[in-house]
């Protein structure tokens, strides 16, 4: 089993640029792909990025694309989203997921484990 725990959220300005990072303990086989996903109140979880553990390939959402960019370090278990150009639609909780397989997918329910979420609000 996987424990995932984000960090980094807080509120910030329209235009700001913020950093998450989402640090795993007890590694599994079941653990790689990370992904980012993010929640506003009344949405369903939408995917933001994901990552490939051995390779560091990268998947981006269409509308997040050019604008964030997720990176993973292996050897401190730790997967990070830097988010630029904050604007008020991107207000939400931020979760962060793995996965098994070999491929970064899109859908929320693919994903084994979740982390407790980061709460990001972006004030105008």
């Amino acid at each position: 089993q996987v424990q995932l725990v984000e960090s980094g959220g807080g509120l910030v300005q329209a235009g700001d640029s913020l950093r998450l990072s989402c640090a795993a303990s007890g590694r599994s086989l079941r653990s790689n792909i990370s992904g980012w996903f993010r929640q506003a109140p009344g949405k369903e979880r939408g995917f933001v990025a994901g990552i490939k553990r051995g390779t560091g390939s990268t998947k981006y959402a269409d509308s997040m694309e050019g604008r964030v960019t997720i990176s993973r370090d292996n050897d401190k278990n730790t997967v990070d989203l830097q988010m630029n150009s904050l604007n008020t639609g991107d207000s939400a909780v931020y979760y962060c997921g793995v996965r098994g397989g070999l491929e970064i997918v899109t859908m929320a329910f693919s994903y084994d484990n979740w982390g407790q979420g980061a709460q990001v609000s972006v004030s105008s």
